[in-house]
């Protein structure tokens, strides 16, 4: 399909000044009902445990300040409980819960997931993800570390990249991250971990949804969605949603429209069969990096070359995938599924390149432009076996991008300079067991074995500006295999019934993505030298929600970990500007990830709490006696960062409190000579919600504060070195949902 290449998206509605009215009209009607709704002492003791602990038995620490329908209930206590088995850092969340305030991207997803840095890159869909300390390197854009999957099934590429897009959480029902070496029941063993999505349908659904936000900068989104339950053999569910973003920066607008539905077929008592459908079309310009001189004049500009170049990213997406679940008895179950996505991507991403003043010829530009297609499979089968309670998994994806390179003119194709094809396989085999050995005590080991293909081939084309000194790529061929067992084992120890230690040693693995072999491949090559990153992880930590009292309870997840890695993959940026994907001997990988939250009661009846919830994240990302780097920390993820709130309630729905953030130094540079400060934001979040109804007020950045949101990563960066992409400014957003 061929993409509208929009300059500047049609904006659907102007909200850029602060919210007052909604403020208002949310906080009248919240105390009008506060009055008229008063709530008995055992109803609100009731809610409260309902929204406190979604599982009868452990304590998984899970974000939920909404009613939510007994089948979603159930639905989020079986997620729950697998999640509560994990000897390590993994979290549950809830997106329902979400829906009281701005979410714009994945970035806002990530809020309160520890371990996890997710900033966007300029308040567009555009966000880097770094998950324990992955992709801190050159090649950021590119994604990798993380996998990402939807109802099991892979989205990520089978090279282990994400670069054309990202999931909306909003099309989610609930999502469980698992950080690192706990991503093994997924059959991952990269250093960032796996996120799956979970789907809604129609059994754990309204029968109709209909959400409006939108706010400063011209943000406006608006969200549909219908589902049915036909009779005791169909069920479907449909959702539309777009998104307007005018930007806070220069040259920063999105257009984004996605459908997404699903399809369930109840085939008999043992058997479903679900089928899911998705359709993405995202428009996004991208307004480039600036140098901390036109930063302090004015963060929220453009760069020039964004400008003169029409830097986009533009990306168009199918997807279809199938899945069965049999319940074969009460003992064992069999899930298999496949997926198939298609992704046409228009990227225009580096202007026209000049040596000195006064150069006219075109040294190098580069506009991409590839259709990727990529299959995917899996299989799990579950087993109850006396005391153990067991996995066998299988995951096989196949990927194909075809396409190249063209000298950019302005946001249009030029001369195709490289005809690029990249291909990737992958084949993940893993089993786990939960034995349950002794009261109190389970045993989790886990083994997985990856078999992975990479292909790059790289023809360079003869073009006009071959007339002239250029740097536009020779071009080269690699095709290398890449194999790893992988084991790991877990212990955990159940303090009560709502807490519980644990800890687990895993052996970390992850082959080169195709984005990294072509940073690595030289002229007429047909290898690459890249070995796949492996390492060891050992972590240690808590989880619990301890009741205090009728009315109060006390939620935590803690973990501290300690990752050596051998052979990480970093992208390196040299003078001349093009990167270079290296292996480097030995880096650390270490920190500390912590989730404390509560439900405080300020009368004897619960009618008013205060909610608090805290995530605090340290992170300790090192080489380790390198020889260029020495003992030089990572660049790009911070030093610490906290998010936090704390929400005053009332029974009746209304909720009010301050939001706050801080992030503490980073380096923009492998040679740690260009420091980025720490900065703190100051936010508010007001609203009321009932069965059928919810709006929401929320003011971030109130003191205004100028900060760097993530930057682009070099060798060694210097005054001049185009770094920097702002966070938002001062900025107001609200919305309202009705279900019925």
């Amino acid at each position: 399909m061929k993409l509208i290449r929009s300059n500047r998206p049609v904006s659907l509605l102007q909200l850029s000044r602060p919210l007052f009215i909604p403020f208002l009209l949310v906080n009248f009607c919240s105390a009008a009902m506060a009055e008229e709704q008063p709530n008995t002492a055992a109803k609100t003791a009731k809610t409260a445990n309902k929204k406190a602990k979604p599982s009868p038995d452990k304590g998984t620490v899970v974000l939920n300040t909404m009613e939510v329908t007994e089948q979603s209930d159930r639905k989020l206590a079986a997620i729950s409980a697998e999640v509560e088995r994990s000897p390590g850092g993994v979290s549950l969340v809830n997106v329902n819960e979400l829906h009281d305030r701005n979410v714009s991207s994945i970035a806002d997803f990530f809020r309160y997931v520890p371990g996890v840095w997710a900033p966007s890159q300029s308040g567009n869909d555009e966000a880097f993800i770094s998950s324990r300390g992955s992709n801190l390197d050159a090649n950021n854009y590119a994604g990798s570390g993380v996998k990402l999957l939807q109802d099991g099934l892979p989205v990520t590429a089978a090279d282990g990249n994400n670069h054309n897009r990202m999931i909306d959480p909003l099309a989610s029902s609930f999502a469980t991250v698992a950080r690192g070496g706990n991503a093994f029941k997924y059959g991952a063993s990269t250093l960032g971990g796996a996120i799956d999505f979970t789907s809604p349908t129609a059994h754990d659904s309204p029968t109709a949804r209909l959400a409006l936000s939108g706010g400063s900068f011209g943000q406006f989104l608006g969200r549909g969605t219908v589902s049915k339950v036909f009779n005791d053999s169909f069920d479907g569910l449909l959702t539309v949603e777009g998104k307007e973003w005018d930007g806070y920066r220069a040259h920063n607008k999105q257009d984004r429209v996605g459908i997404y539905g699903n399809f369930g077929w109840q085939i008999s008592d043992a058997i479903v069969n679900r089928t899911f459908v998705s359709y993405i079309k995202n428009n996004q310009q991208l307004p480039g990096q600036l140098t901390r001189a036109q930063f302090e004049a004015n963060p929220y500009q453009a760069s020039t070359q964004a400008v003169g170049g029409n830097y986009q990213l533009n990306t168009e997406t199918e997807r279809v995938a199938n899945k069965t679940s049999w319940t074969i008895d009460d003992k064992s179950s069999l899930d298999i599924g496949f997926s198939f996505e298609n992704q046409h991507l228009y990227h225009p991403i580096v202007d026209t390149v000049h040596f000195f003043p006064g150069d006219t010829a075109d040294r190098f530009s580069l506009l991409v432009d590839s259709v990727q297609q990529d299959w995917g499979t899996m299989a799990r089968y579950n087993l109850r076996l006396d005391s153990h309670d067991l996995l066998l998994g299988l995951n096989f994806g196949t990927n194909s991008d075809k396409g190249g390179n063209y000298t950019n003119l302005g946001g249009m194709r030029g001369p195709m300079t490289n005809k690029i094809t990249k291909e990737a396989d992958n084949i993940e085999i893993f089993a786990q067991d939960h034995w349950h050995f002794a009261d109190k005590w389970t045993l989790t080991p886990a083994l997985q074995g990856v078999f992975a293909h990479r292909e790059v081939r790289n023809q360079r084309l003869p073009i006009p500006q071959d007339a002239n000194f250029n740097v536009y790529g020779q071009g080269g061929n690699a095709d290398n295999d890449y194999s790893g067992i992988n084991p790991s084992l877990g212990l955990m120890y159940d303090l009560t019934k709502s807490a519980s230690l644990y800890g687990n040693v895993s052996r970390l693995y992850a082959p080169p993505t195709n984005y990294n072999i072509s940073d690595n491949i030289t002229a007429n090559s047909t290898t690459t030298n890249l070995k796949a990153m492996e390492g060891t992880s050992v972590e240690i930590g808590t989880r619990g929600n301890q009741k205090v009292g009728n009315l109060n309870n006390v939620l935590w997840d803690l973990s501290l970990y300690y990752s050596w890695l051998n052979n990480e993959i970093l992208s390196t940026t040299p003078p001349n500007g093009v990167a270079v994907a290296t292996n480097f001997n030995n880096t650390v990988h270490a920190g500390v990830e912590g989730l404390i939250g509560g439900n405080f009661a300020l009368d004897g009846k619960g009618t008013h709490t205060v909610n608090p919830m805290l995530n605090f994240t340290i992170n300790h990302f090192n080489f380790d006696n390198d020889l260029t780097y020495a003992n030089n920390a990572l660049p790009a993820a911070p030093k610490y960062f906290l998010k936090g709130e704390a929400m005053y309630h009332h029974a009746s729905g209304y909720f009010i409190g301050p939001t706050f953030d801080v992030a503490g130094r980073r380096w923009g540079d492998y040679a740690n000579t260009y420091k980025i400060g720490s900065y703190g934001l100051l936010g508010m979040r007001t609203g009321w919600s009932n069965k059928n109804y919810k709006v929401f007020l929320e003011g971030r950045n109130l003191l205004d504060t100028k900060y760097v949101a993530n930057t682009n990563i070099m060798n060694t960066a210097t005054a001049n070195s185009a770094m920097l992409n702002a966070g938002a400014p001062l900025s107001f957003y609200g919305g309202i949902e009705i279900t019925y």
